[in-house]
């Protein structure tokens, strides 16, 4: 497992590639991890990513002080340093259990599961192992799959919480921190530790979350994730509409710090809750005929919205003003809604069993999954 987590740090130290990984690492993760720690290692990766911006954003104001026009060329060199390494890791960090079951490697897949679970009896998983892969290869276009009725709650979910991630306003500060900054009265050079400030709040909020995500659980962390940001949205906008009313340029100190503290909030709760966990629940819920389509549909409307807000954002702010707070304050506020009602808890539940102990059980969902499978004919699917 230790191998598993340095191979994280490495992938968090590429900045540049971090987003192309997002599709197999979780999935990855999620296979190793038993169920009662699966929350904690997934995030540990997002853990890992936030101290590797951090690091990255550190690296390149500290290069910016170089001269003799070897800032940029230090910056960048060092970011192959990290890429090397990533290379090797992969070399050696094995394949999941599931992964070489659904090819046939049975032996290697059960001496693989032993060595990760600590322990010589692990029959009962493996048989849920290769029932899974049985009913995983009987499927022949996933993507299509994906589509069926009895999968619709899990791309619904994983749809959504991509969606609702982006527009909670996260990478509209992140993109524009400095020039917010610079706006609410900082010097230049304090604008450039907004980066780092935002980062600093980013990675303790990945501690907070792996402490908490298996034991409090998932939906807890999003509402009270949701509730945050709403507050800190809320706030700043009455700031500054308050501060748009008068003749000054930029805010007193007191109400500067104010609104810097709300970021730091806003940016934090997002760390435990939003951040992580939206890629956690995607690469959990899916089962094994499905999973790496819907992984890759998770990226796929990641990357989507996160090119929309890139493009919108500063249209948006010269039409919305303050206000551009508050439109992302609704979908805040939409979002908690979705959660309290059409969110299920994956805690602790593992992969093999989501549809049982989860989809059917759940008020709303279960209706897919029943009809799907009075659909079906028998010996089909789950009974």
């Amino acid at each position: 497992m230790s191998l598993i987590c340095w191979f994280c740090i490495l992938l968090s130290v590429c900045k540049k590639k971090k987003k192309k990984k997002k599709k197999a690492v979780p999935l990855f993760l999620s296979e190793v991890a038993p169920s009662r720690i699966r929350g904690s290692l997934n995030i540990l990766f997002q853990l890992n990513v936030t101290i590797g911006l951090l690091l990255a954003n550190v690296i390149n104001f500290g290069s910016s002080k170089v001269t003799g026009g070897w800032g940029w060329r230090l910056s960048l060199g060092l970011a192959a340093v990290p890429s090397v390494l990533l290379t090797i890791g992969a070399l050696v960090v094995v394949d999941t259990p599931n992964s070489l079951i659904e090819r046939g490697k049975l032996e290697q897949g059960k001496a693989v599961l032993k060595r990760i679970r600590g322990v010589q009896n692990v029959d009962p998983e493996f048989l849920e192992l290769l029932e899974a892969s049985r009913t995983a290869q009987e499927v022949k276009n996933p993507f299509r799959n994906l589509l069926k009725r009895k999968n619709r709650p899990q791309l619904i979910i994983t749809v959504f919480l991509q969606f609702f991630q982006q527009f909670t306003g996260i990478n509209a500060i992140n993109f524009y921190a400095p020039v917010l900054f610079q706006i609410l009265g900082f010097k230049s050079d304090a604008s450039l530790y907004s980066a780092v400030i935002t980062g600093s709040c980013m990675v303790v909020g990945a501690i907070i979350s792996i402490y908490l995500a298996d034991r409090a659980g998932r939906r807890v962390l999003l509402l009270e994730g949701a509730i945050q940001m709403l507050v800190s949205h809320v706030g700043v906008t009455i700031i500054l509409g308050l501060k748009l009313k008068e003749t000054t340029s930029s805010l007193d100190r007191g109400m500067a710090i104010l609104v810097v503290v709300l970021v730091c909030s806003f940016v934090g709760s997002f760390g435990w809750s939003w951040g992580p966990l939206a890629w956690l629940i995607a690469s959990e819920i899916f089962p094994l005929e499905t999973r790496s389509a819907g992984q890759s549909v998770t990226v796929g409307v990641n990357m989507f919205f996160t090119f929309v807000i890139a493009q919108a954002f500063l249209s948006m702010l010269c039409h919305l003003k303050f206000g551009i707070f508050l439109f992302f304050g609704v979908f805040v506020f939409i979002m908690f809604l979705f959660v309290l009602f059409l969110l299920p808890e994956t805690k602790g539940v593992p992969i093999e069993e989501m549809t049982d102990v989860v989809w059917r059980q759940h008020w709303f969902w279960r209706r897919f999954i029943e009809d799907d499978c009075d659909d079906e004919p028998k010996g089909e699917g789950y009974a």
